[in-house]
């Protein structure tokens, strides 16, 4: 059986030693234990998927910054290359308030937005980025939610936005790196999600991405 000790000389650090791993919390420490029996095998599988999207020409790496996290509207957009070159980064009007606890993530004032232009002035221009490619990003549901409201809104039609989403794939990133994180949660029996520890800035965001799954390689 698993045994977890604390070591306070390394930074108050929980260690799982038949692992070899230290955790900062002991939640976490439990979490590596509960790992199921084919976690290796699913942490091969994450490995060999970023390779395969560390490789791919067509790759490209998405960011958005929101409003607020219920019915956002975007007031950042962020698109690197594979290399962490940057190929679009744009701040938005989103014709609509931002709430104070998200400009306290990422800095973005109504003051500094209301100047910005609207999403519908750089449809074109991502859409010319975008065609035929792989577009990564950390917990793709959200930010194609933010994207697909706010095409239905320049569109005018939901079938329209969805054609437009169609152009590129978008991967998550969230999931894979959860399970080759193995922290098992048992009670959602799943994978605990990881945070990616960002500044919450989109450019910067695109670049931790890139190097969280050359660190999965």
């Amino acid at each position: 059986m698993d045994t977890v000790h604390a070591q306070f000389d390394t930074g108050r650090h929980w260690h799982v030693q038949s692992l070899r791993e230290q955790h900062v919390s002991l939640d976490d420490a439990i979490r590596a234990m509960r790992r199921p029996a084919s976690w290796r095998a699913d942490q091969e599988r994450i490995r060999r998927w970023a390779r395969g999207i560390l490789t791919d020409p067509r790759l490209v790496v998405l960011d958005v910054q929101t409003t607020t996290l219920t019915d956002p509207w975007a007031v950042q957009i962020s698109l690197t290359d594979r290399h962490g070159d940057v190929l679009f980064n744009e701040h938005l009007n989103p014709l609509a308030d931002i709430a104070p606890a998200a400009t306290a993530l990422h800095g973005i004032t109504p003051q500094q937005a209301v100047t910005a232009p609207p999403f519908a002035v750089f449809v074109p221009r991502l859409a010319q980025l975008l065609h035929r490619r792989r577009c990564v990003t950390y917990n793709a549901a959200f930010d194609r939610a933010v994207l697909e409201r706010e095409l239905i809104r320049y569109f005018r039609s939901a079938a329209r936005a969805q054609a437009w989403l169609g152009q590129c794939t978008l991967v998550d990133a969230m999931q894979p790196y959860a399970a080759w994180k193995g922290l098992w949660s048992a009670r959602h029996h799943s994978y605990r999600f990881q945070p990616l520890g960002s500044s919450y800035e989109a450019v910067t965001n695109c670049r931790l991405l890139l190097t969280t799954l050359k660190g999965v390689r």
